[in-house]
């Protein structure tokens, strides 16, 4: 289905839990959603497959074509980078260059392409969503390629708010900063853990639909931790 003059956003990472959570919430309000992943998401009305590569360039060159053949001249409303996953390892560990691959790869490329594809294909007011990590804030001496990957992700964040960044006018560029995801994966290997302080999947979907929507949206560069205690989450701007 081609993009139509109805409300439409893109979803970065639409195969994975956060970014199908995203998916169904903004079908089940019937906008037209493009999912944008290594594999497709069929509940999506359009596609891009993204194309597993060891270049930035070649990556980051097809999947800016794909959108680009998929869009035509049409506007999108908002840009939700939701691509990412963790892995630990210290500074010594046997798995620290590989990791850190990995995250960059899960969040610095993608953010970056993300970045891009909001120059070219958001509509004036529009939202550009990034995901950072609370831990990121401060050290993360267990996890470096994580952190490092996420810290990278708050400056871009960052650096999108500020004059001349090449992001459309009016528009805006929020990072999220959870702790942990209530996602099925995370409880498969956290079996025991205290779930009362993950972050529902719905809380990030509705903040979303809400900032898409002008209520509500923080101003461009914000850095937003959400910080849930007792099933009950907050969301709080770094200052």
């Amino acid at each position: 289905m081609a993009a139509t003059d109805a409300q439409k956003v893109i979803v970065y990472g639409g195969k994975g839990a956060l970014g199908s959570a995203c998916v169904q919430y903004f079908k089940a309000k019937h906008w037209w959603v493009a999912s944008i992943d290594l594999s497709a998401n069929e509940e999506a009305n359009a596609n891009v497959t993204v194309k597993m590569t060891e270049s930035f360039t070649e990556q980051a060159n097809q999947v800016t074509a794909d959108v680009g053949d998929l869009l035509g001249e049409e506007k999108v409303d908002a840009i939700f980078c939701v691509a990412g996953g963790w892995a630990g390892g210290s500074a010594k560990a046997k798995t620290l260059f590989k990791n850190a691959d990995l995250m960059w790869k899960q969040s610095v490329w993608t953010s970056t392409i993300c970045s891009h594809l909001a120059t070219k294909h958001l509509r004036e007011g529009g939202l550009l969503t990034l995901a950072g990590a609370k831990a990121a804030l401060g050290p993360t001496a267990g996890c470096i390629g994580y952190g490092m990957a996420k810290a990278s992700v708050h400056q871009l964040c960052q650096s999108l708010s500020a004059p001349n960044s090449g992001l459309p006018p009016g528009s805006a560029a929020v990072a999220i900063l959870p702790v942990t995801l209530d996602t099925p994966m995370n409880r498969k290997f956290m079996p025991d853990a205290d779930v009362s302080c993950w972050t529902p999947l719905e809380y990030i979907t509705e903040l979303f639909y809400k900032w898409t929507t002008g209520e509500s949206r923080p101003p461009s560069g914000t850095l937003m931790q959400l910080v849930t205690a007792d099933g009950k989450t907050e969301a709080t701007p770094m200052l």
